[in-house]
């Protein structure tokens, strides 16, 4: 019985280690050019994914407004958000005609396959995550009005 609950204790602290780390998985660019989600969120300033799809009304309301205010976040802080589209195969030919009408100007990616959203084990978008250091230290789901403030907050916190 010893043994089990030593090893329950080692396999739930292995899980809580391995949710801080971002996953080395490959993700597409809107040009079709495969992407590692490490490599383009290696940075010396705060990254933020947003896991999003155009079917999700509360992924497009989170977007559009962090849009409204990015610039004067990236002012700032020096902050750089990345979207991330769980569309798959059937819907992801919506993405470009909608953030083209939408004039977002982040840097949006692909995720058809969901393996990125797989090994973050998200059940439902949108997620969003901060990135300091390849490392998650702040991740929240869902979408409400203002949850965008609680965000620049976290944002503010670790770009000092």
């Amino acid at each position: 019985m010893k043994k089990i609950i030593i090893l329950f204790c080692f396999l739930i602290s292995i899980t809580a280690i391995s949710q801080n780390e971002l996953p080395n998985i490959d993700v597409k660019s809107i040009d079709g050019k495969t992407i590692n989600i490490k490599e383009v969120t290696n940075k010396d300033h705060v990254v933020i994914i947003s896991l999003w799809a155009t079917w999700c009304l509360p992924c497009i309301k989170e977007l559009d407004a962090i849009s409204e205010i990015y610039e004067e976040w990236q002012e700032e802080t020096n902050v750089e958000l990345i979207a991330v589209s769980v569309d798959n195969s059937r819907t992801v030919k919506r993405v470009k005609p909608l953030i083209n009408g939408k004039g977002w100007e982040y840097t949006i990616l692909l995720d058809s396959n969901n393996d990125l959203k797989n090994a973050l084990g998200a059940a439902t978008v949108p997620l969003t995550l901060l990135i300091k250091d390849n490392k998650i230290v702040f991740r929240h789901s869902g979408y409400n009005p203002g949850s965008e403030v609680e965000l620049y907050e976290k944002v503010k916190e670790y770009s000092n």
